[in-house]
């Protein structure tokens, strides 16, 4: 490379981007993520400093980028800061999400496993494809739900259960320390 190779504006400017833009769009990530599941009161912090970055890194872009180097630092943080959010909200696992198990099988033993392990279930007694069965729902934290499957298959290795996510919840039988960080920080009035 000769001396007259302008490294600030084809190295350092576009690292510049790609990093704040892997920054902002992951608060955005988390801050869409964490407004679906209901924790309204962190949003608007995660959205303030969302857009302060945002609006910082696109004003030197429009001064200064001049060159497709930034525009991929552009692009390529965008794409980085989506996949690093979702990893993060996966990691941290927030939320309540509801299992369904359908047996047809004695099920006396997982719902007792899971009465042990403090998850509140109800039962159902229902009628499938292949007749009668036992229903059972029980509402848990997203972190918990590799336990939950292992006690199933443990105890009902030919159960189907599915997982859907839930919003919010009143009431109930749930795990020790059952409310969110975020809740914690932010109590909802």
């Amino acid at each position: 490379m000769s001396a007259d190779f302008d490294y600030y504006n084809w190295i350092v400017l576009p690292l510049i981007i790609f990093i704040s833009r892997i920054g902002d769009v992951t608060l955005g990530t988390m801050r869409s993520v964490l407004t679906a599941r209901g924790h309204k009161n962190i949003t608007p912090i995660l959205g303030f400093f969302e857009v302060l970055i945002w609006i910082i890194v696109a004003s030197q872009v429009m001064k200064q980028a001049n060159n497709f180097a930034c525009y991929i630092g552009w692009a390529g943080g965008f794409a980085m800061g989506n996949y690093i959010g979702l990893q993060i909200e996966e990691r941290i696992a927030l939320g309540l999400q509801i299992i369904r198990i359908i047996t047809h099988e004695e099920c006396n033993a997982l719902i007792a496993e899971l009465r042990k392990a403090d998850h509140g279930t109800t039962v159902i007694d229902g009628h499938g494809a292949k007749g009668p069965v036992k229903i059972i729902l029980t509402v848990v934290k997203r972190k918990n739900i590799d336990t939950i499957a292992k006690i199933i298959h443990k105890h009902n290795p030919g159960a189907f259960f599915s997982i859907e996510d839930i919003r919010d919840v009143n009431r109930g039988v749930f795990t020790k320390n059952n409310r969110s960080i975020f809740k914690n920080i932010f109590p909802e009035k």
